[in-house]
């Protein structure tokens, strides 16, 4: 029996799903959740295709993607198998299919598996309105069976599994008419195709609902798992992955709160982080996100919940109804808290690492749109002026000397609950959500008769997350309306294993609205880069940029502040028309200071405008060489020559009003 849309709020368990075979591998029914890539050459050139698989294989890749656009590339599967084969390598292949259900149909007889995208393997996608009877839409469907059945038919005798894989951006016109661009449009545009192989007794079926918004991909999630549970009365694995997450830092945190939070309710059979980067380094990331619930069922007890109506809707975003506290909680954009307490000494300097750069000759403080709101110092009072939009949270004792215009202090739950006397100013109050239940409810009591605390809630148990909801939850159930401020720390040693830690627990608490600010934490003094054949992605200048840098980047993927450019940036694959790495680089060079536009970079029109999705302007490859630019969804230029395509685009958005010249430095 579902909670909801998965086993349990509280106590970490896989969904069970139908165990299936791609080859010898077995996904789903409690395996363990399977790493997978793409390859980016061209299909056609065996060497190189046969030699970045092996490289993604020998990196821990269990599956491995291949684009077939057309007959030719899925009829050179057989030649790519082969060789793999040759040379020892038994690693399932997956044909990639969009427009061609012939080459799906070919693929399906050579390799192991096929994935097909049902926006645009029957459907067309012309972003036209259609109104269909429904009798006129059972018709429809009739023709989507018709051309669908052979491949089930195929799949089925040939024992090939096979990925029925919406996407967001790539719902058709029919699907789009009917439901709108929304999440239960996804599934709905899944389950007409899982409701045909039904029909056909075939279910060596995966499924997934990819978007490049975690917040409508971990929606469509939950949404299809409730759907098959009650249509069905069981579930079919389940790929997991934000499709176009984009590059860096960005795309791994992006990659980590949508994969992460559905991993973290025990949602997901096999992942993959698509990146804007070569594939092999895609799978340090994977394994670093599946490592994390390696011994997970071990948790410390979370009260149960199975008998409480959640107070929100986990299948559509609200935020938590919260009381305005100074700048924090109500109508405000969560603030961000930067961690200064272990440093000996602070001076001004050290603020620029937070968004704050001092001006001596003019003196006048520069601020950015990616500044921190407060500072927190522990046991200092600074001995110089702050700028006046930062403010300093202390511990209570020192904040008894220091200016109260400007300091707040912060006090742990214990000696909350044991004091007496209420303080009648912003007061921050730190909760370990993993204390024993009747010590949660007594801080509740507490709260709910004082009007100027904010809590700032962690949790020191394995199942953190879950611990802090349930938490919020209870708070919420019982109408306690202070602004909450996420508390997340992390000991891992490297940037992707922090940036998937801190992404993770504080970025699935965002998606469920549960966030008034975030503060990140580091107990390692020193971070290192992952590195993949010598390659570093992020230059870590110190722990304190790297947390605020990490928070606003959290608040950005899941749509609750918006500080920078975002950049929807497809994983480079064989149907790539132009190096995406290197133009992704400079169309962010160019572009990285226009505040709250999204702009989408796009290989080719497979991943063209639908993929896009809900960019303001798109850069799509239409040609060898060629380029295709979009305002929203609408073609502006067509094929404009590479060499001279960025500089198209930042004219187009000059005459589109969203250009600004970037500040002097």
């Amino acid at each position: 029996m579902l909670q909801q849309y998965c086993p349990s709020l509280t106590s970490y368990k896989r969904l069970q799903t139908r165990e299936i075979k791609i080859g010898d591998l077995l996904l789903g029914n409690g395996n363990p959740i399977r790493i997978q890539t793409m390859t980016t050459t061209d299909t056609m050139d065996t060497a190189a295709t046969v030699a970045q698989t092996i490289r993604c294989i020998e990196a821990g890749a269990e599956l491995v993607r291949i684009t077939a656009p057309s007959k030719k590339e899925a009829e050179h599967l057989l030649v790519i198998k082969n060789e793999l084969r040759k040379q020892g390598y038994t690693t399932p292949l997956v044909a990639d299919i969009h427009f061609t259900p012939n080459a799906a149909e070919i693929a399906a007889r050579i390799i192991e598996k096929v994935r097909v995208n049902p926006g645009n393997y029957v459907d067309k996608k012309k972003f036209d309105l259609i109104e269909y009877t429904d009798s006129q839409y059972l018709e429809e469907i009739d023709r989507i069976r018709e051309r669908f059945t052979p491949l089930v038919k195929i799949c089925k005798e040939h024992g090939t599994a096979m990925r029925i894989g919406t996407n967001h951006g790539s719902l058709s016109d029919r699907i789009m008419s009917r439901y709108g661009d929304t999440a239960i449009g996804m599934v709905e545009s899944a389950m007409e195709f899982l409701r045909i192989a039904r029909d056909e007794n075939y279910h060596q079926i995966i499924l997934s609902m990819k978007s490049s918004n975690p917040q409508v991909m971990v929606q469509a999630y939950r949404w299809l798992i409730q759907k098959m549970d009650e249509e069905f009365g069981e579930c079919y694995p389940l790929h997991l992955g934000v499709t176009e997450a984009g590059d860096g830092e960005d795309g791994r945190i992006k990659s980590a709160i949508g994969i992460g939070t559905l991993l973290e309710d025990g949602i997901g059979d096999t992942i993959r982080v698509s990146l804007t980067e070569d594939p092999e380094f895609e799978i340090p990331v994977c394994r670093d996100i599946v490592k994390r619930y390696s011994d997970r069922e071990l948790h410390t007890v979370i009260q149960p919940i199975e008998k409480i109506i959640l107070p929100y809707s986990p299948f559509e975003y609200k935020r938590r109804a919260s009381e305005e506290t100074e700048n924090i909680g109500a109508h405000h954009v969560p603030v961000v808290v930067a961690d200064y307490s272990k440093k000996e000494h602070i001076v001004y300097e050290d603020l620029e690492s937070i968004g704050y750069n001092y001006d001596a000759a003019t003196d006048k403080w520069n601020i950015s749109d990616g500044a921190a709101d407060y500072i927190y110092t522990g046991d200092k009072v600074l001995d110089f002026a702050l700028p006046g939009t930062l403010k300093v949270i202390c511990n209570e004792q020192t904040w008894q000397d220091a200016d109260k215009n400007k300091y707040y202090p912060l006090t742990d739950d214990n000696e909350y609950l044991a004091k007496e006397e209420r303080i009648d100013t912003l007061h921050f109050v730190s909760v370990d959500a993993n204390k024993e239940w009747h010590i949660l409810l007594d801080i509740i009591t507490k709260v709910k008769n004082d009007k100027h605390v904010v809590l700032c809630i962690s949790s020191s148990n394995q199942h953190a997350m879950s611990s802090v909801r349930r938490f919020i939850i209870e708070l919420m159930n019982q109408q306690v309306k202070c602004p909450v401020i996420l508390q997340v720390s992390s000991n891992d040693n490297t940037v992707d294993e922090q940036l998937i830690h801190l992404a993770t627990e504080a970025g699935g608490l965002f998606l469920e609205g549960m966030g008034d600010g975030i503060w990140l934490n580091s107990e390692v003094s020193q971070l290192q880069n992952d590195k993949v054949s010598g390659r570093t992605y992020l230059e870590v200048k110190s722990n304190e940029q790297f947390l605020n840098n990490t928070a606003f980047s959290i608040l950005q993927a899941t749509r609750t502040r918006i500080s920078k450019t975002e950049y929807i940036s497809c994983p480079s694959c064989g149907r790539t028309l132009f190096d995406l790495q290197e133009t992704t680089a400079m169309i962010r060079s160019a572009t990285s200071h226009l505040k709250g536009v999204k702009i989408a970079i796009m290989g080719c029109i497979v991943n063209g405008p639908g993929e896009m999705a809900d960019a303001d302007f798109g850069y799509v490859g239409s040609g060898p060489g060629k380029i295709t630019l979009y305002k929203s969804k609408e073609v502006m230029k067509r094929n404009v020559p590479s060499e001279v395509a960025v500089a198209e685009l930042i004219q187009l958005l000059k005459d589109s009003d969203a250009w600004i010249e970037p500040a002097s430095v």
